[in-house]
């Protein structure tokens, strides 16, 4: 394999047509490892542009009364949180190491559709500027929480046609990433990569571009219902006119459980590369780790009323999506057993991508054992939108999907950039981490049971002990960020100084394509595809 990559290298010094000089060359670019890199930088500002907003949630949070801002603002903060982390951070930080990574993993020399990628990207920086340009607009940010519920939605200032409209665009680039994505990975691998010899990351992303296909439109219509309700005068959600708001609910959860997986999957991708390479072994159970990826895939769609438990569903109904929900729970298990015992009797190092990695599998089965709680239908009716909820899909994202990032952009990084980053910081940005997002989230499980409901600015006086505790530790979490920030620029910057080799970390080329090229990885890589030694598994 290194000696069909030492062959490119030589065809590539030939021929090496470099990136535009300026900022024309972010503008239209058409490079992988460009746009990778600008989906990744906007990913993280707009992570602490989200993070800013949660901050003045828990601000306001931290003892009963109201203290900063008014209610209607709290409520568009909830809502623009959400919107700006789920569609703004999380999403495109995958979507960039999907760019970045996917054509090294395959050794293909580009992804699929060059244009239509840099397409996608300046469509979602157009959509998230729209969605946060209604912050300035008369009658304020939506406000109704990210599902957009009606009829409350309904009473949405001049933001609605705006918010609706930033949606769709957001879609549009989504849309277009995936079947970006699919067509790479169908059309582009190099010979002897067969579909069971992909690294998990780049499975995990082609079943994700599935989901993202189907779903997207699906929220598209759901939104353009609420549209021709608030302008045109239908009734899809509106019961005078013969409508009903619990079809909005059952059409927006059709699409946003399959969403919560969207979010997952890739994360689950990293932490099989991941941590096969610290732990010196190859992936336990890889062929059933593709077929729990694909049977929680399709699970996911067939779910979505455990969100709505409360509404008044058949007890028929409710019986079938409890049991559908518990069902998850199988496949969820085979990936957590399986990264068990993939380090088992490993000779396991700690670097930060690994000790980012360990906490995943840690705080992501607590949060799906509380996501278990939920499913039981006639417990839901005690937990259904109260904190306890909260502290679950904060679990199953925060220390899952965020700490995946992290633990991506630590294992990466010097790959990218060419330069070893500072491993003390990163174990102290680490510590800082995994400690404050358990004083920040973990609270919020016994403000659930106590009763205390999401989305509210102000609560009674029994609650204020243990939201005091979770604002320290939401304050902590943040501002422990900044140390990611200041590593991610030290590194780009030179970092430790050391030059890192092609491999990086001990033993990483036995598990991908990417650590067989040079470090910082070239502009064009791949050109002369590589032979994938067909004995071997990634």
């Amino acid at each position: 394999m290194t000696a069909v990559v030492a062959e490119h290298d030589d065809h590539h010094d030939h021929h090496d047509h470099g990136p535009e000089k300026g900022v024309l060359r972010w503008l239209f670019t058409t490079n992988h490892k460009d746009i990778g890199t600008m989906y990744l930088v906007f990913s993280l500002i707009m992570f602490f542009v989200g993070g800013t907003m949660a901050l003045i949630i828990r601000a306001e949070l931290f003892e009963p009364g109201l203290q900063f801002v008014d209610p209607q603002f709290f409520n568009s903060m909830t809502t623009m949180h959400a919107l700006v982390m789920v569609f703004g951070a999380v999403m495109p930080a995958f979507v960039g190491l999907a760019n970045w990574m996917i054509p090294m993993m395959i050794g293909a020399p580009d992804m699929a559709l060059p244009r239509m990628n840099n397409m996608s990207f300046w469509m979602l920086v157009a959509g998230i500027l729209l969605m946060a340009s209604t912050l300035f607009m008369e009658g304020g940010a939506p406000s109704a929480g990210w599902t957009f519920y009606p009829p409350l939605v309904l009473q949405t200032g001049n933001a609605m046609p705006f918010a609706v409209f930033a949606v769709h665009m957001l879609g549009v680039s989504s849309i277009m990433g995936a079947i970006n994505v699919i067509a790479t990975i169908f059309n582009m691998r190099a010979p002897g990569m067969t579909l069971m010899k992909m690294p998990l990351f780049v499975w995990t992303w082609l079943i994700t571009a599935f989901l993202l296909i189907a779903i997207m439109p699906v929220f598209a219509g759901a939104v353009t219902m609420l549209l021709t309700d608030r302008f045109f005068d239908t009734s899809f959600f509106d019961a005078a006119g013969g409508g009903d708001p619990v079809l909005y609910q059952h059409i927006f959860w059709f699409f946003g459980h399959p969403e919560v997986y969207v979010m997952i999957l890739p994360t689950f991708g990293v932490a099989s590369t991941i941590i096969p390479v610290f732990a010196r072994k190859p992936l336990f159970g890889y062929a059933s780790m593709v077929y729990a990826t694909g049977a929680i895939a399709f699970l996911s769609f067939i779910v979505w009323s455990h969100h709505m438990f409360t509404v008044g569903l058949p007890v028929a109904g409710e019986l079938y999506f409890m049991y559908a929900t518990m069902l998850i729970a199988i496949p969820t298990g085979v990936k957590i057993f399986n990264w068990t015992a993939t380090m088992w009797k490993g000779a396991m190092t700690f670097e930060t991508p690994m000790l980012f990695s360990i906490a995943f599998v840690v705080l992501f089965t607590l949060g799906g054992f509380t996501g278990l709680m939920m499913s039981l239908a006639p417990l839901d009716f005690q937990y259904h939108d109260s904190y306890f909820i909260v502290a679950h899909f904060h679990y199953t994202l925060v220390p899952a999907s965020v700490f995946i990032l992290m633990a991506a952009g630590y294992y990466w990084l010097p790959k990218w950039t060419g330069h070893m980053y500072n491993e003390k910081i990163g174990q102290l940005h680490f510590w800082l981490s995994a400690v404050s997002v358990n004083i920040l989230f973990f609270p919020q499980h016994f403000l659930g049971l106590a009763g205390m409901p999401r989305r509210i600015p102000d609560y009674a006086i029994q609650f204020a002990d243990w939201n005091m505790v979770s604002s320290i530790g939401a304050f902590m979490y943040g501002f422990s960020q900044l140390l990611f920030v200041y590593i991610v620029i030290d590194t780009i910057r030179g970092g430790t100084g050391e030059k890192v080799t092609d491999e990086v970390w001990e033993g990483a080329s036995k598990h991908g394509l990417e650590w067989t090229v040079p470090s910082p990885a070239p502009y064009h890589t791949f050109s002369t595809p590589p032979e994938v030694i067909p004995t071997e598994h990634f």
